[in-house]
């Protein structure tokens, strides 16, 4: 007689059909939706690891990886180039036992659930102090609680840290991140805008991060078509915003005074990374890989004890006009 206990069977709108252990779960990516997902996210992958390599002398390097608990992924990191210091585009594709908590803690019923979750994250610090860090991440995710339907949502978005920003690029970004809502309804961007400037907050610092742009979660509005087709114009909109930024500024000339003020500011992003961020505790209570979940945070990076601009000075405007919520396209 065998000693293996009976398998029990999820299945809901997606058409996933998830058989299961009650201890380890079966990935869910033979469903046509979730395979779908992932074949955008690994072109996107591409798409978007050509487009920095286009404006670069080095190359990504690609470091494949498995997960024990399950799923697995692929890390391209860009490290020291002549554009980027550092650049970090991650896929990963990891299932498990459990839901972690930095998802169940605003999600109850899913707590102990099986789950899966794929994505794509990115992180670009750039070398040119002129040039702003970006991130942008889009990912899928579905619990099954044990005795329930299985649950299915999108999330992601992208946003935008400059050092010392210029009025016409931060318009140029929330003009397309509004374009990459505009065909699913007048109030869309404005919503996901404002959860980007309420996300991407450093409270012990009461600043923004930067200038925001778009975020979004647990979206599965309208069904799987509509929901889908947003996260990937949220993803797709990405390299038309962030791109003509980087070209743009990239030859800047700068010097010792901006390359000190850019390490200073970048101790905030580490601050948030590791203080504040969701997606960071999700992947390392997931037990993902550290490696690539830590890429995200900037090779170099300085804190000046109790430091504030002067007057009346570049550095300053930054302070007093970018970190605070905005309605940029209307004040700018």
């Amino acid at each position: 007689m065998s000693d293996k206990r009976p398998q029990v069977s999820f299945s809901n709108e997606l058409g996933l059909r998830i058989m299961a252990e009650s201890t380890t779960p079966a990935p869910i990516s033979s469903s046509e939706n979730a395979l779908a997902v992932r074949r955008y996210l690994n072109e996107l992958h591409d798409r978007i690891t050509t487009a920095a390599e286009r404006v670069e002398t080095a190359k990504f390097r690609r470091d494949s990886w498995q997960r024990p608990e399950g799923g697995g992924g692929e890390t391209r990191i860009l490290c020291e180039g002549s554009v980027f210091e550092r650049a970090g585009v991650s896929f990963s594709h990891v299932f498990g036992a459990k839901m972690p908590q930095s998802a169940s803690n605003v999600r109850p019923e899913m707590a102990d659930a099986p789950f899966e979750a794929m994505g794509l994250s990115l992180v670009f610090h750039p070398r040119n102090p002129y040039v702003p860090t970006t991130h942008c991440n889009v990912r899928f995710l579905v619990a099954t609680p044990p005795n329930g339907p299985a649950h299915w949502w999108f999330g992601g978005g992208f946003d935008l840290t400059p050092y010392y920003p210029f009025d016409h690029d931060v318009l140029h970004w929330h003009r397309t991140a509004r374009a990459a809502c505009e065909l699913f309804g007048p109030g869309v961007y404005g919503k996901y805008k404002e959860w980007c400037d309420r996300y991407f907050f450093l409270p012990h610092r009461n600043e923004t991060r930067g200038v925001g742009g778009l975020f979004f979660d647990d979206f599965n509005e309208n069904g799987f078509a509509h929901s889908f087709s947003f996260m990937r114009s949220v993803g797709d909109h990405f390299l038309p915003a962030y791109m003509p930024i980087l070209e743009r500024r990239m030859l800047e000339p700068w010097g010792e005074r901006e390359r000190n003020f850019q390490l200073y500011r970048r101790g905030r992003y580490v601050e948030f990374n590791l203080v504040c961020d969701r997606g960071t505790l999700f992947g390392l209570q997931s037990r993902g890989r550290t490696e690539s979940i830590l890429m995200s945070l900037p090779p170099l990076a300085r804190w000046d004890y109790d430091w504030h601009p002067e007057p009346e000075t570049p550095e300053a405007r930054l302070y007093e006009q970018f970190l605070r919520p905005r309605d940029y396209l209307a004040e700018l």
